[in-house]
């Protein structure tokens, strides 16, 4: 299966790196379209305080990937019932699942990462693993795949998954080639993360 769009999901004080770093770089694929999605369709402000106007609410998900950020609104959203119900319901409507840094403590407290390998932000490392004690946490990931779910380390490392799921599913040229437009870096050693320590 060939992703078609992706659905960022947005919420109060979410990491703006980790939403807009993999989005340039999925806005480079021809034929992946990228839609970014508030709880109800309002604008909401990233924890830099940028406000971002979505293209609808989460009711509204028409992608078949599905992508959660982190960021300092993980903290009280990873004990939200509602929120946490409501990603589910999401992740559920979707064919695959991305998240950056904190995002997989999301994903880990909803019970999605349940016996998958999964990573997080290396600085909020513990904090995540507390969200999923069935979860094989890699501490020494730069960005896991496991299956249908992609989890990446803090922040930047987002650029990195991104560029290993581009890569995957429309082939390592069209990866290289965007790296290439953006002037990026990339890291290709999904298993060595330079923050591990």
């Amino acid at each position: 299966m060939t992703p078609t769009r992706i659905s960022i999901i947005l919420f109060k004080d979410f990491e703006l790196l980790d939403v807009f770093g993999p989005a340039e770089f999925f806005s480079h694929v021809e034929n992946l379209g990228v839609e970014f999605l508030s709880p109800d369709g309002q604008p909401i402000a990233s924890s830099q305080g940028v406000e971002i106007i979505p293209d609808g609410s989460y009711s509204q998900i028409s992608g078949d990937v599905l992508m959660v950020p982190g960021g300092l609104g993980t903290r009280s959203l990873a004990t939200d019932t509602h929120f946490l119900q409501e990603l589910r319901k999401l992740a559920h409507s979707t064919t695959l699942t991305l998240s950056v840094c904190t995002g997989s403590a999301l994903l880990a407290a909803a019970g999605l990462l349940d016996g998958y390998r999964a990573t997080s932000n290396k600085q909020a490392f513990n904090w995540a693993r507390s969200h999923g004690t069935t979860v094989d946490w890699a501490h020494k990931a730069r960005w896991v795949h496991d299956r249908d779910i992609w989890t990446s380390s803090g922040i930047a490392a987002g650029m990195d998954m991104a560029a290993a799921f581009v890569a995957h599913y429309f082939g390592e040229n069209t990866a290289d080639n965007i790296a290439q437009k953006m002037e990026l870096r990339i890291s290709k050693d999904p298993d060595s993360d330079p923050f591990a320590v």
